[in-house]
């Protein structure tokens, strides 16, 4: 009876479990990338986003030294720095095999999928179309991005003790279910051999989860 009773559990607990892993990459799924991939994405975009306001200030100072504006991208593309010296030389090769300079920034744009770049792409647009300063404009982002930088850095140091104190929460009844099995073997065979013990220790569960991510949803701030 006891065996079977644990079967039971066992399959409920597997198809619960299958079924919030489904459910966590059913968004990923539909825009067909893997958890995995996205934060590689997003990872690759941070990293840009940090190289971008170098990457204006130089375009800038090429431009006061008379460069035009694809020589001011071809200064950034020999660069070096990865990522964004990768980006910027693509773009400037879909130019060298016809692609007009519109459409190669537009495509830029799309295939990054940085905010910070797409204000670059607009103001370049803009300022292409009514004649303005990109020398300024660049400049203004630089100094707009650096300061956003700032206050971002200034958050994660602000809301680092409260994750800290969340994960630490949430590993206290793992932590006190170790210590008192080491203690006493078998205070928790009862919620393992039962049905009531294992959904116990099933709603425990995700109680602890659920805290987890509203605590962390609270200490996270978007700048």
């Amino acid at each position: 009876m006891e065996l079977a009773i644990i079967a039971t559990a066992s399959i409920c607990s597997g198809g619960i479990a299958a079924f919030i892993l489904m459910k966590m990459d059913i968004d990923a799924g539909r825009r067909g990338k893997t958890a995995y991939a996205k934060w590689l994405n997003a990872r690759y975009v941070r990293k840009l986003d940090e190289q971008l306001p170098e990457a204006l200030s130089a375009m800038s100072n090429a431009l006061r030294a008379g460069f035009s504006i694809s020589q001011a991208f071809e200064s950034v593309a020999e660069a070096g720095l990865h990522p964004i010296s990768d980006e910027f030389a693509l773009f400037l090769q879909q130019m060298r095999v016809g692609m007009s300079f519109d459409d190669a920034l537009a495509s830029m744009e799309r295939r990054i999928g940085s905010d910070d770049l797409t204000l670059v792409t607009t103001s370049i647009d803009i300022a292409r179309r009514t004649g303005g300063n990109l020398t300024e404009i660049f400049d203004s982002i630089s100094d707009t991005i650096r300061g956003r930088m700032r206050i971002e850095r200034k958050v994660r140091t602000l809301t680092a003790q409260g994750k800290l104190q969340g994960l630490i929460v949430s590993l206290m009844p793992v932590a006190l279910c170790t210590i008192m099995t080491m203690m006493k073997p078998g205070m928790m065979i009862p919620f393992l051999t039962s049905m009531k013990g294992l959904m116990c220790v099933l709603v425990a569960t995700l109680l602890v989860l659920a805290g987890w991510l509203l605590i962390r949803k609270i200490v996270t701030i978007k700048v």
